[in-house]
């Protein structure tokens, strides 16, 4: 992969921040012709560089008035215990992400209920009645925010 100039991370930045820009206003933003724009973040995409654009959405207006973090610890570590379980759960309406973490815990999943009989019937149901699972701890989401800023290394 080529090494990115200062219009690939302006563009990155400007995208970063807001997803939805459209071409013609992003191509301003940064300083150069539409058509130059559109094949830049196009190559961006072909390079995987940029993964994907996301959507954020207030949870609390789709009925998830709580949302957890959920630690998990497995019994087995071996590929496909691990990628069974994230499979899993990926697809239930509860979690939203899950991480695989080195550490203490093996998994730290975000989920969102609409209370908390929900919340105590997704860990029992979905989470402790694996037979891979030996360890399980829950915290309470209080706020979430996500940072505006894109990391850009040296």
């Amino acid at each position: 992969m080529r090494g990115l100039d200062t219009t690939d991370i302006a563009i990155l930045a400007a995208l970063y921040t807001q997803p939805d820009l459209n071409n013609k206003t992003l191509a301003e933003q940064v300083g150069l012709a539409p058509s130059s724009c559109h094949e830049r973040v196009k190559r961006l995409h072909n390079e995987g560089v940029i993964i994907s654009t996301q959507l954020h959405v207030d949870m609390e207006r789709l009925g998830g008035h709580i949302q957890a973090m959920v630690a998990v610890r497995l019994s087995a570590h071996d590929r496909n215990t691990v990628a069974g379980f994230q499979r899993d759960l990926l697809v239930t309406t509860e979690v939203v992400s899950i991480y695989h973490t080195g550490g203490e815990n093996d998994f730290l999943l975000h989920v969102s209920v609409p209370n908390a009989l929900h919340l105590r019937d997704f860990v029992f149901d979905q989470i402790t009645s694996r037979q891979e699972v030996n360890h399980v701890e829950t915290a309470l989401v209080y706020d979430v925010k996500v940072s505006q800023q894109l990391p850009v290394y040296p």
